[in-house]
């Protein structure tokens, strides 16, 4: 694999492919480290629904509150249907603010949100149709599968704002990159910094990689190239 990536001047769809292909969310976390960024990697329970699912694009928070399904005024789904058809390519659906009691995804979001070139969905929370989206190859990161609808439970309130998942705040155009091992969020004013140090690095790990596979020794490698 050619890792001969960098440098990159501005975020571009290429660009975001070329991530997606040479990178990982480790190596994506170390640079940012390494910038004195404090990598902000979201919860650990937030996993790809199937192993070889990869998600590189830029956050679309959406901002989700649970509601009372008494209410008179309540809408279902609120500004869910807005939030999911204004999704643009590249984008990913980055959804936080509920409670974990009811699925934020499913299967027919996933089908519009391929047909309009998103790149993902991000739930702090539970997806469903684990089935359909996985033949969809749609990248789908939540706590899992969990088929309770949000349709009386829960609404969608705001998008394209700031949405605090946890301890980190995505806000629109963040970078979002995340992989078997977590999701980690790249600001966007520092995007094209960090990717440049994870390009730099990743190869410098196929020098260390093969120096290791010749039989040369670990200190000597992380001496040489400084990175393990």
């Amino acid at each position: 694999m050619s890792r001969a990536v960098f440098p990159v001047s501005e975020i571009t769809l290429s660009v975001l492919e070329a991530a997606r292909s040479n990178l990982f969310s480790a190596v994506v976390g170390d640079a940012m480290d390494n910038l004195g960024l404090n990598a902000p990697f979201l919860s650990p329970r937030i996993m790809p629904i199937d192993d070889q699912m990869m998600v590189v694009g830029w956050a679309m928070p959406v901002t989700e509150v649970d509601v009372e399904p008494s209410a008179p005024d309540s809408v279902p789904f609120g500004l869910m249907f807005q939030a999911l058809d204004d999704l643009k390519p590249g984008e990913v659906y980055i959804a936080g603010g509920a409670s974990p009691t009811y699925a934020l995804w499913g299967g027919l979001m996933s089908t519009r949100a391929k047909h309009l070139g998103a790149a993902g969905a991000v739930l702090d929370g539970f997806s469903r149709d684990t089935s359909e989206i996985r033949s969809l190859s749609f990248p789908t990161f939540s706590y899992g599968g969990y088929a309770q609808d949000q349709a009386r439970r829960g609404a969608v309130v705001d998008y394209r704002s700031p949405v605090a998942l946890g301890d980190t705040t995505v806000s629109p155009g963040d970078i979002v990159f995340g992989d078997l091992d977590g999701v980690c969020i790249v600001p966007r004013d520092a995007a094209v910094d960090v990717l440049n140090a994870a390009f730099e690095k990743v190869a410098a790990e196929d020098f260390v990689r093969k120096h290791i596979i010749a039989g040369g020794a670990s200190a000597d490698a992380f001496k040489k190239y400084g990175v393990m």
